[in-house]
């Protein structure tokens, strides 16, 4: 029988008032600082028991809890991120013992994964915090909470300990966080501010791709506000977040007829729009390797301290040199 190593163990009896309760809810609600997402790993994992740690594993959440059950909750030590420590310099934007805010660079991969085995905010994060990581993001994702794709610069934040982590969890999982980006963008949307709604799944028609889809996947809404336009070739436009899915902001804008500049997969509708620009603006474009897209603002709660922390960043250079030559369009 496996040997199970517990760090931190957590005793849950099921009173007459949670009867009939899911399983993950109920142990969620009585159990401080362990959230749902927390719990369903745990339970994954077959860390969470009925009756002492010799009893059976409970590994389905939507288990129906029972009066008189007790539940054991194992929580092991933190794994040891098995990623190698590199020293890659990071733009760091704050900075305390529970949570780290960078400037991530276009170009930087967030965390180990096929084709990119090392050289990552990851591996950079190992060195920097010298071994200061929350141990839940996993293995090859210690202090990750979220992402940004590999061509997104902007701010990110990672956590120090598994109480952070936590924390910042339960907080984009409520969308609770501020978040917001500049995309510069072909054409000008009308009108010139709104939300833009539609759930987001995996395209039916390139797997490499999402798309707003009419059934199934996940409930989105970005809500925008053009801040300069340029004729009508392009746009600087302010997005901010409402819900977090996968290339939410730029398949949100490409489904209105308005991709990123420079977007090597949702770019494609700006080729008619591209040879309305003189050499100099084309040049500034062709030259761009990934989408226009940045997270220049990033508000959270603190973990620790309760009180509100944001981060902002100005327009970033790779954009400013884009628009300095659309002004002359």
């Amino acid at each position: 029988m496996k040997k199970i190593t517990c760090e931190t163990t957590y005793t849950v009896h099921v009173h007459e008032n949670k009867a009939g309760m899911r399983l993950d809810k109920l142990l969620s609600e009585e159990v401080e600082g362990l959230s749902r997402a927390r719990l369903k790993g745990l339970m994954e994992d077959g860390h969470v028991f009925v009756g002492d740690l010799d009893g059976a594993a409970v590994m389905d959440g939507k288990k129906k809890a029972r009066v008189g059950d007790v539940y054991i909750i194992c929580v092991p030590p933190a794994v040891a991120a098995e990623p190698e420590a590199q020293n890659i310099p990071l733009d760091v934007v704050y900075e305390d013992d529970d949570v780290i805010v960078i400037d991530k660079p276009p170009g930087l991969v967030v965390h180990p994964a096929a084709g990119n085995a090392d050289g990552t905010l990851v591996n950079a994060l190992l060195a920097h915090c010298k071994g200061s990581l929350s141990g839940i993001g996993g293995v090859a994702r210690p202090g990750i909470v979220h992402r940004l794709d590999k061509g997104t610069g902007g701010l990110m934040v990672a956590a120090k300990n598994d109480a952070a982590h936590t924390s910042l969890s339960e907080q984009f999982a409520d969308h609770s966080l501020d978040r917001a980006y500049y995309a510069l963008v072909w054409g000008v949307p009308k009108p010139l501010a709104g939300e833009i709604e539609g759930h987001i799944g995996r395209s039916p028609q390139n797997r490499k791709k999402m798309a707003v889809v009419e059934r199934g996947g996940k409930y989105a809404l970005t809500r925008y506000k053009v801040l300069k336009a340029f004729g009508t070739v392009a746009s600087l436009v302010e997005c901010r977040l409402a819900t977090g899915r996968t290339h939410q902001i730029r398949v949100h804008l490409t489904s209105i007829g308005h991709p990123l500049i420079g977007d090597p997969l949702y770019g494609g509708g700006g080729r008619s729009r591209r040879s309305l620009l003189n050499d100099a603006a084309r040049a500034r474009v062709d030259a761009l390797d990934h989408q226009a897209l940045y997270a220049f603002e990033l508000g959270f709660t603190h973990p620790r301290t309760g009180l509100r922390v944001l981060n902002k960043k100005k327009i970033p250079l790779f954009i400013k040199e884009i628009m300095c030559e659309l002004e002359k369009v």
